[in-house]
């Protein structure tokens, strides 16, 4: 599995295992935060899929990396959405079984959706928001889903 850092390249898992607690360590005292949301675009030929994962050194930057999937073209949005959100949780718990876990216990943790209370995706707030919760991660959507809407949005095309 690999992702796409901007400043360093194409990194494995482990790789960005050893940045994220590198960068940490530049500041230990600083309050960190680790975000993913994905994000989607379909074409008559594909959908394509973004992951983004964040470290946010909260008020003092943030690194993230970014890994695409493709695959056939899913129209119904009720179905890219929901395939969004397994992305998304599917890397929680990649990072978790890659070494992650003691710090993803450590420091918060949010899931971005990209869906909000404008447009269709209104509609899939309460069960997609329910069963992120339920599995005991915090949950943040239009407009506050960046992760989602902004970053992953950003590679999409």
């Amino acid at each position: 599995m690999y992702f796409i850092s901007p400043t360093k390249g194409k990194m494995s898992l482990d790789s960005i295992t050893e940045d994220i607690y590198e960068y940490i360590q530049e500041d230990v005292n600083a309050t960190y935060k680790i975000v993913v949301g994905t994000d989607s675009q379909t074409s008559y030929k594909q959908t394509l899929f973004v992951s983004a994962l964040i470290i946010h050194r909260v008020g003092k930057g943030a690194r993230f990396y970014y890994k695409k999937y493709k695959s056939k073209p899913i129209h119904d949005l009720h179905s890219r959405i929901y395939k969004e959100t397994e992305f998304s949780l599917n890397l929680i718990d990649a990072l978790n079984n890659n070494g992650l876990s003691r710090l993803l216990s450590n420091l918060s943790l949010e899931i971005h959706i990209d869906i909000g209370q404008q447009g269709e995706t209104r509609k899939l707030i309460q069960e997609v928001v329910g069963w992120v919760t339920s599995i005991g991660y915090t949950v943040k959507i239009k407009p506050n889903s960046y992760a989602a809407s902004s970053v992953a949005d950003r590679y999409t095309s």
